[in-house]
C-alpha cells in the first residue's frame, strides 16, 4: 500500500517560483515512475512533468523549461521545481506512482495560485 502526501503549494506572484514536494509512504520507492499532474478548475486532470527509476524526465510542453522534476531516493521524494509561474498555473498538484503490477497511487493535491 502506497500512500503519497504533497506539500508546497500556496500562493506566488506571476514570474515567482515554487518548488513542491511529495512523500512516498512505502516499500521499493526506486523502482516506481511518480510523476506530477495538476488540474484547474473545470478541467481535466493533465501530466505535468514525469520521473522514471532510472531518472529519465518528460514534461508538458507549457512546462518545458520552466519545471524540472527530480527524486531522492534516499528520502523517498520527488520534487517539482516551476519557475516563471503564470496565473495558468493555477490548479491543484497531484503526486502520482506508477509501478505496471499495480492501480496508480495518488496524493490528495496541494493547491498552486498564481495571481497578483
Amino acid at each position: 500500500q502506497v500512500q503519497l502526501v504533497e506539500s508546497g503549494g500556496g500562493l506566488v506572484q506571476p514570474g515567482g517560483s515554487l518548488r513542491l514536494s511529495c512523500t512516498f509512504f512505502g516499500r521499493d520507492f526506486d523502482v516506481y515512475t511518480m510523476s506530477w499532474y495538476r488540474q484547474a478548475p473545470e478541467k481535466q486532470r493533465e501530466l505535468v512533468a514525469t520521473i522514471n527509476q532510472f531518472g529519465d524526465q518528460r514534461y508538458e510542453d507549457a512546462m518545458v523549461g520552466r519545471a524540472t522534476i527530480s527524486r531522492a531516493n534516499a528520502q523517498n521524494m520527488v520534487f517539482l521545481q516551476m519557475n516563471n509561474l503564470q496565473p495558468e498555473d493555477t490548479a491543484v498538484y497531484y503526486c502520482n506512482a506508477r509501478i505496471p503490477i499495480e492501480p496508480d497511487s495518488w496524493g490528495e493535491g496541494t493547491l498552486v495560485t498564481v495571481s497578483s
